[in-house]
């Protein structure tokens, strides 16, 4: 039996499906990885991702955060791939309860998924420091500079910058989702990124699937582990 003939046996005879899924997801639809840093890319910026994409970056260099962010994290023109429409048609069929995703990219949205879990938010959305009004990305992307409210107040993007919690609500709903799971569908992640890796620590079902093109921390406790682009993998499926 293949890898993908075992993955579909499992989802056929699973009713309470829960995907978990990284980066590697969003990958094949352009979006590249903004850890993959290569020597141009250091050129280009004077401080790491990490450190631009930090609160205290953010509030102490507004203008270079910025600068990045519509640069880097402001991605036009991009589709969902067949990851995003494989898991878009499970949960039609009732099996998948929740997408799990540390993407701001609201691909699995796009693609037609309904219930998703954005643990670090999404640059579709942006809101006004001073008076919470919300605003769509248009407003960060097409500003000079620092985007401003009406109001006068700066223009946040809904995201989770590091440094900074996650939504409470989301995480919540997340872990009672994962703890309710029967089986659990980890994909385009090495699982490297907390706390949002640690959550899959509450699942206590039956199947533990982990769909990534390198090893990651769980590979070992999974029922079955696949190394293939995840879009190939769920695209080959019956659904």
């Amino acid at each position: 039996m293949t890898d993908t003939e075992k993955l579909q046996q499992i989802i056929d005879e699973s009713d309470n499906i829960v995907f978990f899924g990284g980066a590697g997801v969003s990958t094949e639809s352009g979006i590249p990885d903004f850890r993959s840093v290569d020597g141009l890319y250091n050129m280009k910026y004077k401080y790491p991702p990490e450190q631009i994409l930090s609160r205290t970056f953010y509030y102490d260099m507004p203008e270079e955060f910025f600068r990045f962010y519509r640069d880097k994290l402001i991605i036009k023109d991009v589709k969902p791939n067949k990851a995003h429409f494989a898991l878009a048609r499970l949960e039609k069929t009732g099996k998948l309860k929740a997408v799990i995703t540390q993407n701001i990219d609201g691909l699995h949205q796009l693609a037609g998924s309904k219930k998703v879990y954005e643990l670090h938010g999404s640059t579709l959305r942006n809101y006004c420091e001073k008076c919470g009004r919300f605003y769509g990305i248009e407003a960060v992307e097409k500003s000079d500079g620092v985007p401003h409210c009406d109001c006068g107040g700066r223009i946040k993007p809904d995201v989770v910058l590091y440094e900074e919690m996650l939504d409470d609500n989301c995480i919540n709903g997340a872990v009672a989702a994962i703890a309710a799971a029967d089986t659990l569908i980890i994909g385009g992640t090495s699982l490297a990124v907390y706390p949002a890796a640690g959550f899959i620590n509450y699942f206590k079902g039956r199947h533990l699937v982990i769909i990534n093109k390198t090893v990651t921390s769980a590979d070992s406790s999974a029922e079955l582990v696949i190394h293939k682009p995840i879009g190939e993998v769920l695209g080959d499926l019956k659904i």
